[in-house]
């Protein structure tokens, strides 16, 4: 049976449909992604899954051909792209809704077609999901795994694998709304940018979880009780017991982008160990970084249950080392940290004047008595340079300290023969420094410096991601250098914490170790679909509440920083506010600017204006904010948020700048007071102006006194004809 001309057309139509086929506001060709097969030698996985690939293009060639001949083969294969697509991406991914929609578009107009005969609706028999014996969605959950049966082999089922390193722009959904292009304009709504970083993020390839290799090895079963005793048992200078803040995390893996999918706590590790579920030392430290993983998601950052978790994991870090400290109990002044001093605690690098602990930091990398290497691995991480790391911190286990990997070394000294170490470069958070009162902050803003610091292994929390502006507002790094997940941080400024002085970053090659510099590209992005500014918030130390921040920054006197910088010529590129795009919210409205973000949440408050340092030295800023006394009065006061309904629909009614599209937003409401009339010519100089004009027309009188020549009067009619006749002769 051979497809009949009418077949054949109704086909076509369809086909074209579906590949037509665009998003909400018709930017984006959502069939895109599925016209051509994935390359086989970058994704051999994909072709051991699937048994059958297909794609758009190629159906569309076989039937310019003629090479189908009965109309329900052609409705398979274009089936099967899709299906085929539900089985290999992870639900809920941009991929997946795409091929949802396109499938449930191929059957609606398929049945539209009284030509064409009725297909299923269910997987065809070739699909991955009759083969591999699957739901018909293709969106079969996993079962949760016994724990002694997970081990550490990694899980063959295609549903964990990774979504395919694809171009985003494809993957970016389309906003309801349609968006200005322009940087500002980007911020109007932040129900839409919301969105735009969410369906990003969700369909982004997940961490696959620890790697094989940096494990704790030959040690006795017997011993690791120990360990867990250790852990349990440790209490703080005061007495509490610090492990409550593992114990208290749920077994259950109900915490997103986790690396498995099975109960775990302490108290089953434990259970597990004197069962002799657990035989080898390696297993056992795996399952404790898994344990850790669980609990720094599940505790707030900067908390003080989050900084006992990183205490705690120091601890079982430098008990599990090949030196570790002596005990029971153990104790210790920096918290197990390696050095005596953080950021914002250690002596400036340049000069001999400033505060601090001098000594833990250098002004650069030191290559005496130690050994260069391209990679180490500590506990499943696999660190190389350029690479983005939480240490931790010996002042404040809550906030650890955030670094980029300079040099990765083993140490040739005698004492630490065979140690390996990291050489960084630390980042300051807000809280970490001085600054005015009036400043703003990105969320999860940090600030280059000039500190480089030597770190041993056990110093590593975890592996983390910094983007410097640029590329921040832009997307999202790609694998391997940030997962959903991992904690995200931005940078757009260097810190000097002798002069207490912020300098924006203009070459950011400068930033980062020369040898990541000349490679093609350093860490790559995943798109948006147009430029997306984080939340911008004031000071830390504004508000209620912040004044028991223990933390080394602190605000500026503005009458003493003042009298320091008369004699000093402000430096080219210097930053006296901080960033001024992005939605302000206020002191008390969103979490620390300190906190690393996965998902920005953009929320709808107040934009405050921002003014230059010279346009704030010679205009009088009359806005509502400054006549109630200022940002630091306000407290929660200062924000009034625009409910979703105004937000999302009633500011298309505002009024917007005929140039930028911006909405336009006032300060402050009009005043009701007669305006200063501008100045006035004297009427003599206007008299002056009057007769030189005159003059230079001829029209003055020969005089020269500046008055009219007087009118003449022309005769009537009687006179002329009189004149006439006397003239006349007789």
């Amino acid at each position: 049976m051979t497809l009949t001309p009418a077949q054949k057309s109704a086909i076509e139509e369809i086909l074209g449909t579906v590949i037509a086929t665009t998003g909400p506001r018709g930017k984006r060709q959502i069939s895109a992604m599925f016209m051509d097969l994935v390359d086989r030698k970058a994704w051999p996985h994909y072709y051991e899954v699937v048994p059958e690939p297909r794609c758009l293009n190629n159906i569309r060639d076989g039937m310019s051909k003629n090479r189908y001949k009965d109309a329900r083969d052609v409705y398979t294969d274009i089936s099967l792209v899709f299906w085929n697509a539900l089985y290999y991406n992870e639900p809920g991914s941009q991929i997946a809704s795409d091929a949802q929609t396109l499938k449930s578009l191929l059957e609606t107009e398929w049945k539209k077609k009284s030509v064409l005969p009725s297909c299923r609706s269910s997987p065809p028999p070739s699909s991955p999901q009759k083969v591999h014996k699957l739901a018909a969605t293709g969106v079969q959950k996993q079962k949760p795994v016994e724990p002694e049966k997970t081990r550490n082999t990694k899980s063959t089922n295609a549903q964990r694998q990774i979504t395919p390193d694809m171009d985003v722009d494809i993957l970016t959904p389309e906003p309801e709304v349609q968006a200005n292009d322009g940087a500002t304009g980007s911020m109007e709504r932040n129900a839409e940018t919301e969105e735009i970083v969410r369906q990003l993020e969700k369909g982004l390839p997940k961490w696959p979880g620890f790697g094989e290799e940096g494990w704790m090895q030959e040690v006795p079963v017997d011993q690791l009780l120990v360990v867990i005793q250790s852990i349990k048992s440790h209490k703080d200078a005061v007495g509490n017991r610090i492990a409550t803040a593992l114990e208290s995390v749920p077994e259950e893996p109900t915490i997103p982008h986790l690396s498995y999918n099975y109960p775990l706590s302490l108290k089953i590790i434990e259970s597990r160990v004197r069962s002799g579920q657990i035989t080898s030392a390696k297993e056992f430290d795996q399952e404790m970084a898994r344990l850790f993983e669980k609990a720094r998601g599940w505790n707030e950052p900067t908390s003080d249950l989050y900084g006992r978790v990183l205490m705690l994991q120091r601890l079982y870090n430098a008990i599990t080392s090949p030196s570790p400290p002596p005990g029971p109990p153990y104790v210790s002044e920096t918290n197990f940290a390696s050095l005596r001093a953080g950021p914002g605690n250690t002596k400036p690098v340049h000069g001999s004047d400033g505060e601090g602990v001098p000594g833990v930091t250098t002004y650069r990398v030191i290559n005496k008595d130690r050994t260069f290497v391209e990679e180490l691995s500590y506990k499943g991480w696999n660190l190389r340079l350029g690479d983005w790391v939480h240490l931790c911190n010996p002042d404040d286990p809550s906030r650890p300290i955030i670094a980029q990997v300079f040099r990765c070394w083993v140490s040739e000294e005698q004492s630490k023969k065979g140690q390996q170490g990291l050489t960084v470069s630390w980042y300051y958070r807000p809280e970490q420094t001085f600054h005015s009162a009036d400043r703003n902050f990105w969320e999860g803003e940090v600030f280059k410096t000039s500190h480089f610091a030597d770190h041993p292994l056990e110093d590593i929390i975890e592996k983390i991601a910094c983007q410097f502006t640029a590329r921040h507002i832009r997307g999202r790094p790609r694998p391997p250098y940030w997962f959903p997940g991992f904690p995200l941080y931005v940078c757009d400024s260097r810190y000097n914490d002798r002069d207490r002085m912020f300098v924006k970053i203009k070459n950011w090659n400068s930033c980062i170790p020369e040898e990541v510099r000349k490679s093609n590209e350093f860490m790559p992005i995943y798109p948006f679909e147009r430029t997306v500014f984080p939340r911008r918030f004031p000071s830390p130390f504004l508000g209620k509440g912040k004044g028991a921040l223990k933390v080394p920054g602190g605000i500026l006197d503005t009458t003493d920083s003042a009298e320091a910088e008369k004699p000093k010529k402000q430096r080219k590129g210097t930053t006296d506010n901080g960033p001024n795009k992005g939605i302000y919210v206020g002191a008390n409205a969103g979490q620390a600017t300190s906190t690393p973000t996965t998902t920005q949440q953009y929320a709808q408050a107040q934009a405050q204006q921002q003014q230059s340092f010279l346009q704030r030295s010679t205009v009088s800023d009359r806005s509502v904010i400054t006549a109630a006394g200022g940002v630091a009065v306000l407290g929660n006061e200062q924000v009034e948020r625009l409910p979703p309904e105004t937000g999302m629909c009633s500011i298309k009614h505002f009024d917007r700048d005929p140039e930028t599209n911006e909405v336009l937003w006032f300060p402050a409401p009009p005043m009701n007071i007669a305006r200063t009339p501008p100045p006035q010519h004297s009427l003599t100089y206007l008299h002056y102006l009057a007769t030189k004009r005159k003059r230079e027309l001829g029209l003055t009188d020969e005089a020269g006194d500046g008055q009219s020549p007087a009118k003449r009067v022309l005769p009537s009619v009687t006179e002329v004809l009189r004149a006439v006749m006397k003239d006349a002769p007789l």
